[in-house]
């Protein structure tokens, strides 16, 4: 492929999608395959080999996720005002590479360490991919939900082989194996950006890139042959320090970010800090542009405070359900597949979504050219609708349970059927719409803002977990199962509610947005 793409020839392929996004595709799958591999080992690794109560597991857990997602609105910012999206995201992949070999080193020793290490690195690679996947679509090319779709599916192959090849090689044969084979493809992540990144032409690099200095001698070029004057161009040398110095900084920040996940007190006082100061900044941004872009800035934050909620309720999946999955599920699906619960909890959803997610765009094409496809806020709606289906559905395992309390396989994974659906309507979506609603300037920063609302999610799916685990610490398996589901029907309750509401105001939400679907 040609080295010198320009913007214009990249965003006007032909067909369905562009070529650059099979690339992004590819490297994204196996970042997720490393981040989802060790994101679902976390909770059970804390309460079997770290001797964690299920409570503080459940909180470490939160902080842990949350502090991965409020990074990649650092590194989104970064991305945006010095590195560019490719360096940030080559600088992030590297850190992720050293995060699993410390952890694949000493799972036990090292673990806050290694998660350290990863918790940086993803910030930097995980906003600044999908930035670029906007980047390849003109901002009304009706295709980009279709491109976003297909890149969410990527992220869930990922997520579905990583999900459950670790947790079940993790607790089959070795922690040490399960935790390299996740720095194992971030390796060929990293390997497939670097050998394809030249097709992307201008997209994601550096605002520093090419920046000249011109400097003019008004007597010539060496002070002394009388001439007309001279103008030299050199290249803006001293930026490349910011470079350094963010590369410095990310790795100085990481022994600060070991001590705030280790205890989640810190975490605590860094979530109440850093939500209200990115709104404040976002607000100062605000000041830069017209009010037709603010009132858009203003829908995206609606979205982002909405999806809070949403991520809440859904990330349990890595917390009390991760719990629930190894004490309350049998082993049998359909009556004859026997699989390991936890790889089940870890990867039923990615499953889901890979056949699916291309079905939803197809649906969403289908619609728009009958000029009757629901606007991205009903969408959101529809999103918490099926979340609040799939939650109650959590909540009737107890009805499908043994006197054991052992409930069934078959209507957790039907859960996580319908939970996937809401995730459809939501998460990617959520990803165009941060791009199509942001000023160009504003992208990478308001991808990070997604990833924030994310984060706290992460933090609030902590402490809704923590509070079941705590409820039922010393209670037998009959009694956790009652208490675990009570706990999700409350959260089905909560995300009805949401659901209702959100679609009620969205003829307002649309006014903010104008001209965007």
């Amino acid at each position: 492929m040609p080295e010198n793409l320009s913007l214009e020839q990249i965003q006007n392929f032909k067909g369905k999608y562009p070529r650059q996004l099979w690339y992004l595709f590819f490297s994204e799958m196996w970042e997720r395959f490393c981040f989802y591999g060790m994101r679902g080992m976390l909770t059970y690794f804390m309460v079997s080999q770290l001797t964690m109560t299920d409570e503080n597991a459940n909180l470490q857990y939160g902080a842990t996720q949350a502090f991965v997602y409020a990074f990649t609105f650092i590194g989104g910012l970064f991305a945006d005002k010095i590195l560019g999206f490719r360096k940030s995201l080559f600088w992030g992949g590297i850190l992720m590479i050293i995060g699993s070999a410390i952890l694949s080193y000493d799972p036990h020793q090292f673990f806050f360490l290694g998660i350290s290490f990863t918790v940086v690195g993803t910030g930097f690679f995980k906003p600044n991919i999908s930035t670029m996947v906007g980047a390849l679509y003109k901002g009304n090319d009706p295709r980009r939900d279709a491109g976003f779709s297909l890149f969410y599916a990527g992220i869930n192959i990922g997520g579905l082989l990583g999900g459950y090849a670790c947790i079940t090689l993790g607790k089959t044969y070795s922690w040490h194996l399960a935790f390299g084979l996740a720095g194992i493809v971030m390796t060929i992540s990293l390997l497939t950006f670097i050998f394809t990144k030249k097709s992307l032409g201008p997209i994601g690099l550096s605002p520093f890139e090419g920046d000249d200095v011109q400097e003019t001698l008004a007597d010539g070029i060496d002070g002394k042959t009388a001439s007309a004057p001279v103008t030299i161009t050199s290249k803006a040398i001293g930026k490349k320090w910011y470079d350094y110095a963010v590369y410095a900084g990310s790795l100085a920040i990481i022994p600060v970010i070991m001590i705030m996940v280790a205890k989640t007190q810190y975490t605590d006082w860094f979530m109440y800090i850093i939500g209200p100061a990115t709104l404040v900044y976002i607000i100062y941004e605000m000041t830069k542009y017209t009010w037709a872009e603010s009132k858009k800035l203003i829908a995206a934050i609606i979205f982002i405070l909405f999806s809070i909620v949403f991520w809440g309720i859904y990330e349990q999946s890595g917390g009390s359900m991760a719990l629930f999955a190894a004490r309350n599920l049998d082993n049998k699906l359909l009556g004859v597949i026997t699989l390991d619960p936890n790889g089940v909890n870890n990867s039923a959803n990615s499953f889901f979504v890979i056949i699916f997610a291309f079905v939803f765009s197809l649906v969403w094409i289908g619609l728009a050219k009958k000029k009757i496809e629901p606007n991205t806020v009903v969408k959101f709606g529809l999103g918490f609708l099926f979340l609040a289906g799939g939650f109650f559905i959590l909540y009737s395992t107890r009805f499908f349970a043994n006197a054991k309390g052992i409930a069934s396989l078959d209507a957790f994974t039907l859960s996580y059927l319908v939970i996937t659906f809401g995730e459809l309507c939501l998460s990617p979506i959520g990803l165009s719409i941060m791009t199509k609603l942001s000023p160009v300037k504003l992208q990478g920063v308001m991808m990070g803002m997604w990833f924030l609302a994310a984060a706290y999610g992460q933090y609030v799916a902590g402490i809704l977990g923590a509070s079941m685990a705590k409820a039922g610490e010393n209670d037998t398996t009959v009694q956790k199962l009652i208490t675990f589901t009570d706990g999700y029907k409350q959260l089905a309750l909560y995300a009805l509610i949401a659901g209702v509401l959100l679609i009620v105001i969205s003829p307002l939400v649309k006014k903010l947005m104008q001209e965007v679907n």
